[in-house]
């Protein structure tokens, strides 16, 4: 069973080779999520990646590969693999594998939810999950409208869902997560569905949550934590 989550952002940033010059806020989201993921490592070798795309649902096999070449740098990335890399990998799957070898984890599989994936379903491949033997990487961000730096125009709306979501992870409040709403979601840029996939992994036992960063340093709301299961 599933005894270890971990819930980090996907932004390229998270690439060294992709920034010139870090700054220190750079520099301390990637290091929360590294400590996130080496957690996971720690749990099991092999886990299985929650995200949201465009492309929908699919899922890639540990086989797969990728590069960041559509950001700048031919920077290749495996699942586990030694394929080709394949240059249409969407991003959320492009981290994985980046993370995945940070944290020298042996294998990954990736799903991706479409967006609008109703929550009944997010929640059921959380219950599917749950009985499997590995441990399970959720990638999420908060809202993109939160200030001036932010890429869209800042909504008044965004700063309580923010604080909302970073006091849903620290405390594993699923109801939290299962109650968001998806228009709400929607338009402030959340990838609720990754995050409804939760409440179907910790139905059992009790689980201990850790927020290891939560901040928008560059306009877009960032939230790293990890649950973890201790009975």
């Amino acid at each position: 069973m599933i005894t270890r989550v971990a819930v980090v952002p996907y932004p390229p940033l998270l690439v060294p080779a992709l920034t010139v010059r870090a700054d220190a806020e750079t520099e301390r989201l990637r290091g929360a999520c590294l400590r996130a993921v080496s957690s996971l490592a720690d749990s099991s070798a092999e886990w299985v990646v929650v995200g949201v795309d465009q492309s929908g649902p699919i899922r890639f096999s540990s086989d797969t590969a990728g590069t960041f070449a559509g950001f700048g740098r031919d920077v290749q990335v495996s699942l586990g693999g030694s394929a080709e890399p394949d240059p249409r990998l969407p991003l959320p799957a492009l981290i994985a594998g980046l993370l995945r070898e940070q944290a020298g984890a042996r294998a990954v599989e990736v799903r991706l939810l479409a967006p609008g994936t109703p929550a009944e379903e997010c929640r059921d491949l959380g219950s599917e999950l749950a009985g499997t033997g590995t441990a399970l990487l959720v990638l999420a961000e908060g809202t993109n409208r939160a200030d001036e730096r932010s890429p869209h125009a800042p909504d008044p709306r965004a700063q309580p869902l923010d604080d909302r979501l970073a006091e849903a992870l620290a405390e594993v409040d699923a109801e939290t997560l299962q109650a968001l709403d998806p228009e709400l979601c929607a338009e402030l840029g959340v990838p609720r569905e990754a995050l409804q996939v939760l409440p179907g992994v910790v139905t059992e036992g009790t689980w201990r949550g850790e927020l290891l960063y939560s901040a928008t340093p560059f306009g877009v709301t960032y939230n790293v934590a990890t649950w973890t299961r201790e009975v």
